[in-house]
């Protein structure tokens, strides 16, 4: 692993015992002024943390990584906002990939999966001038060694659940903005077309035929074929292909 004292990611590291969420603590940050690109507001419990369209992310306090990370990337077009998500999901299944011996996928758009179960969520908020980012906060939720989850989280899964063993969330923490860095450096060096075709790789039931349900209830099979730059899921059905956006297909 490179020095610590190299990198960006985690340079400025605020620690928090408690924090209603460390997402609303960057954006206060951000509201104040301009902090440096890179730090991390960490904390080891919330109690208004959030995840995907407003859901709710639960954590036993102390037991998994809560973060937050303040980036600038203003290289990023918005109109092809995608690639930050697809920068910041892989990173976060690079570090799970490297804690266990188990199948490690990304969940359209930014969940990440062991076998069908979910070990770690992202939700990222921004802030656009023109077409350009002012700024992103990158919110990550990884379960760790947390292996009791409430009834209405079945598909919650932690690499403690799978190896009966704790894990150092120190180490675990240091790890995961290491692989950050190295995504976010791959984004800014432009090499998007990378970047799409490992997120497709790694995709859950990429090209896998699958039942799927649209919001207003039609259950259709179909396969994943893509995501556009802007983020759209693509699947191929007996009509053809739709694009859909967030909340608009689950998968069944």
């Amino acid at each position: 692993m490179r020095n610590r004292n190299t990198l960006f990611v985690g340079k400025v590291l605020l620690d928090f015992p408690v924090l209603p969420s460390t997402n609303l603590f960057a954006l206060d940050m951000l509201s104040e002024g301009r902090p440096d690109e890179g730090t991390v507001i960490s904390a080891r419990s919330q109690t208004e943390g959030r995840g995907q369209a407003g859901a709710s992310w639960e954590s036993e306090p102390g037991k998994n990584i809560l973060l937050s990370v303040i980036f600038y990337p203003d290289f990023v077009d918005t109109s092809a906002h995608f690639f930050l998500n697809q920068a910041i999901a892989l990173a976060v299944r690079d570090l799970a990939a490297g804690l266990l011996a188990h199948p490690v996928t990304l969940k359209w758009p930014n969940d990440i999966y062991i076998g069908d179960r979910k070990t770690a969520g992202i939700l990222l908020q921004t802030s656009i001038k023109g077409f350009r980012f002012q700024y992103c906060v990158a919110g990550i939720g990884l379960n760790v060694n947390q292996t009791a989850f409430s009834e209405h989280l079945p598909n919650a899964v932690s690499p403690a659940m799978l190896t009966g063993q704790d894990l150092d969330l120190h180490e675990v923490r240091e790890d995961l903005l290491l692989c950050l860095e190295e995504r976010y450096l791959q984004l800014r060096a432009g090499q998007t077309e990378a970047i799409r075709e490992e997120y497709l790789r790694h995709l859950y039931r990429f090209d896998e035929p699958a039942l799927f349900q649209r919001k207003d209830g039609h259950i259709f099979e179909g396969r994943i074929t893509g995501v556009t730059p802007q983020g759209l899921l693509q699947v191929r059905h007996g009509q053809g292909v739709s694009a859909f956006d967030v909340k608009e297909v689950a998968f069944l």
